[in-house]
């Protein structure tokens, strides 16, 4: 299809930025539909329609000789657009289901699904690429395919689904009168005390079902921008780990196709320990952005020690996972517990229909930036090197920490408030 190695390299790049423009417009959108449908009827559209076309992508062309840009464009902006109905439906399952106490630990261990679904890619991709590449898009179209049949039939994507209610032996309650969920963990009142609600008069009226909240009105609740930008920043390098870094091992240091996939694995399996640890510290701390801000500036520091790294696997490995600890880590935050947070906070007493929709601004917008990163790989790695492609991450790490430093400085703030206050109680 190329002449030559640089202009298959520049289609790469731009094959995954249409991909991740097409993925951002479609969370918008996929977001306020999930907020206003069946999120199980959502959740399989996407995953078997996704699998679907990747068959088409990667298997039917190959089985029918199609070597067409235009048909591999089209194909992946409409993989793209499926494949956003999924994530903004399983954070707002998964906000249904758990409150608000744990959630940094709960979410961030729940978020390792999709590092997980990386590493047992990876794995079967590189299984079966020697039979052909067609036959890695075969087999994980198949799986996912037959994940969507499992979601239509076995999900349920409420407690009300199964009657339960806010005192129920479980501990699980229905979210219409799960009043803790809808408190973001970042509140300056964690620590008021429970007040008994009286029971409400026989001929009072019972509230009307609450409508969902639209997208203007999502875009502009408390901490929704300046996560959405950080995560644009975040997700750009996120990604083109995810993208680049089995191509830039092969190409780097000269290691073969499934080495190089297998080893990329450790960069998930340091993003899945950093997101549950880190969630698991900021929910001791009752803060977000200070345990962010931290893991972020350090991620810095290993982004510079990975750059550097020898032509040796095991301290490639090594160095790959702290990295992945670090970035894979607040990436995992900021997408699930964090929306999740934001789509629970004191704005939206009201109305209970928000989350899938703030998860899926804070999702696009972040996909928004990664697919511009991608290109940006591409074109830096071509004229510059892969080593300016690393100051390149160093520089969008930072644009995080600036975007959620605001944030950082009203919870520091807070944090002190309380020490002080402590210690006049004391």
């Amino acid at each position: 299809m190329f002449s030559d190695d640089k202009n298959a390299t520049l289609f790469l790049g731009a094959l995954d930025s249409i991909f991740l423009f097409s993925y951002a417009v479609g969370l918008y959108l996929s977001g306020v539909v999930g907020d206003r449908f069946n999120l199980r009827y959502v959740l399989c559209f996407g995953l078997c329609g996704s699998a679907v076309v990747e068959f088409m992508f990667g298997t039917l062309t190959e089985w029918l000789h199609i070597y067409n840009v235009y048909v591999y464009c089209i194909l992946w902006v409409v993989n793209g657009l499926l494949q956003s109905a999924v994530w903004p439906s399983v954070v707002a399952v998964m906000g249904n289901w758990f409150g608000k106490q744990g959630r940094g630990f709960v979410f961030g261990l729940w978020s390792a699904c999709a590092s997980v679904g990386n590493i047992l890619g990876a794995f079967l991709a590189s299984s079966v690429l020697k039979y052909g590449y067609e036959y890695a898009f075969l087999v994980t179209s198949v799986m996912q395919f037959a994940g969507g049949v499992v979601v239509f039939f076995g999900l349920l994507t409420s407690p009300k689904e199964i009657g339960l209610s806010s005192d129920s032996e479980t501990g699980l309650s229905a979210v219409a009168t799960d009043s803790d969920s809808h408190r973001p963990l970042m509140s300056d009142e964690e620590e008021e005390q429970e007040v008994e609600v009286e029971p409400q008069e026989e001929d009072e009226p019972l509230p009307a079902t609450p409508r969902a909240i639209t997208f203007c009105q999502a875009f502009c609740l408390p901490g929704v921008l300046p996560y959405s930008l950080a995560y644009a920043c975040l997700k750009l390098v996120n990604y083109s780990f995810f993208f680049w870094l089995p191509f830039y091992l092969s190409n780097n240091f000269g290691w073969k196709e499934a080495e190089a996939d297998r080893l990329s694995v450790w960069y998930d399996v340091g993003g899945i320990l950093g997101g549950t640890v880190q969630g698991l510290i900021s929910d001791f701390m009752g803060k977000r952005a200070p345990v962010l801000a931290i893991s972020l500036a350090l991620a810095m520091g290993a982004l510079v020690g990975y750059s550097n790294s020898p032509n040796d696997q095991v301290i490639n490995a090594a160095l790959l996972s702290a990295t992945g600890f670090f970035i894979g880590g607040p990436s995992n935050m900021i997408s699930s517990a964090i929306s999740a947070d934001l789509g629970r906070q004191e704005a939206l007493r009201g109305s209970q229909q928000a989350l899938a929709t703030v998860t899926g601004i804070v999702d696009g917008t972040g996909s928004i930036g990664a697919a511009f990163g991608q290109y940006l790989v591409s074109l830096i790695e071509g004229r510059l090197g892969w080593m300016c492609v690393f100051y390149f991450f160093i520089l969008m790490t930072g644009g995080s920490i600036l975007f959620i430093s605001p944030l950082l400085f009203k919870e520091v703030r807070a944090m002190w408030r309380d020490r002080q206050a402590l210690r006049r109680q004391l």
